[in-house]
């Protein structure tokens, strides 16, 4: 699973807790996109999440 080159968000484990308080594991993923970005060296493809992309840490190229 891809982790956020950015921030380094990755997916979490955690429950699912029915009515009845059954609890079942799961698992929470970030929403992750592939998308071409400015860095130092040049352009590069990278999985950034849209946290990361919407609050303008990621300089996207079109």
């Amino acid at each position: 699973m891809a982790v956020c080159s950015v921030c380094g968000k990755k997916k979490v484990s955690g429950n699912n807790v029915s009515h009845a308080n059954n609890r079942t594991k799961r698992v929470f993923m970030p929403n992750l996109q592939k998308i071409k970005m400015q860095t130092a060296n040049g352009i590069r493809r990278s999985y950034v999440c849209t946290r990361c992309i919407r609050s303008g840490n990621v300089k996207k190229v079109v």
